[in-house]
């Protein structure tokens, strides 16, 4: 399976290929960390019924231009990043780590994800900003 990128610059949203690219990576990710769809869907701001719309970002087509969209892409882009540092010879862990229990975040991240929105996927990040010393 190709890498997710490590580095990503801002999303130029009028740009299909850069979103569709983006997509790509988002959902690869959430392979990566073995998110059910409704997880999926949440982590992206979407309704949790949106499956069909996380299998067009699938199939290749682009992340809608939304900025609240593409910030999210970008955070869950930084969290992997972070976990990478974090864990750079445990492949595994760093995939494992969104949906193991933690006890600093008060049960599993992608739950705090899910249920604070936004604001959740701030705290992961900057929890793992921190403690990855960036």
């Amino acid at each position: 399976m190709p890498e997710i990128a490590d580095k990503h610059a801002a999303v130029d949203a009028s740009n299909r290929g850069a979103r569709a690219r983006l997509a790509a990576m988002v959902t690869r990710l959430f392979d990566h960390w073995r998110l059910s769809a409704a997880e999926q869907a949440e982590v992206l701001g979407l309704s949790p019924g949106s499956r069909s719309t996380l299998a067009r970002y699938r199939s290749g087509e682009p992340l809608a231009d939304s900025r609240d969209l593409l910030d999210r892409a970008g955070h869950l882009l930084g969290i992997h990043k972070s976990l990478r540092l974090l864990f750079p010879r445990d492949r595994d862990l760093a995939y494992r780590w969104m949906t193991q229990p933690n006890g600093r975040m008060g049960g599993r991240p992608v739950d705090l994800v899910v249920k604070h929105g936004f604001e959740g996927l701030l705290a992961v990040r900057r929890y793992l900003d921190f403690q990855s010393g960036q």
